[in-house]
């Protein structure tokens, strides 16, 4: 068997092969999953690979009392262990309150390639990541921005969001769901 060529965006094997590894995948809840109330959800029912849906709640991400980003056409990436993270459209964005910050970036194993963005009267620090091409059949993130709650104010209709434990995972904990989350310390290998 010979190596095949990798066309521009595929998924290399290598990557595929990551993507084996995971333990937790939305089949069967792990015994230190936390114990569902009625209205809520368990980010332990939440799939991997991960699902993208559309959906129709009032989104909004403001920095101070600057409006950043508004919608009711978001997307919300569900994955194993994780809150939704919500991407926002381009043309609900304002895009002139961002500037992107060259040469940071990181690959997701699911999405592909992240481009981050910092506002502009800050550039130290990154609020939000897009993706210019990602992996099928993550398509649909294209032309989509996504904000960490931890530098910002985020709300799903109307309730303010708690974030994603740590500073690398960007999910946004609403009052229905339940976890434990990862990021909180030890929750590496999730």
């Amino acid at each position: 068997m010979g190596q095949k060529k990798i066309a521009k965006n595929t998924i290399p094997d290598w990557l595929l092969k990551s993507r084996e590894g995971w333990k937790h995948t939305g089949q069967q809840r792990p015994s230190f999953a936390h114990e569902t109330k009625a209205g809520q959800i368990s980010v332990w029912d939440f799939p991997r690979p991960p699902a993208l849906k559309e959906v129709s709640q009032k989104l909004a991400v403001y920095f101070n009392d600057i409006c950043v980003a508004r919608t009711q056409k978001g997307l919300a990436m569900l994955e194993t262990a994780s809150p939704p993270t919500y991407y926002f459209p381009s043309t609900d964005v304002n895009t002139a309150l961002l500037m992107p910050m060259p040469g940071k970036t990181s690959l997701c194993e699911w999405k592909g390639k992240a481009q981050y963005w910092a506002l502009s009267e800050n550039q130290s620090s990154p609020i939000a990541w897009s993706y210019d091409l990602p992996f099928p059949p993550y398509r649909p993130l294209q032309g989509y921005f996504a904000f960490y709650p931890q530098q910002l104010s985020c709300f799903v209709d109307g309730e303010k969001v708690t974030p994603q434990p740590g500073l690398f995972y960007a999910g946004w904990i609403t009052k229905n769901l339940t976890g434990p989350f990862k990021g909180e310390p030890g929750t590496g290998h999730w």
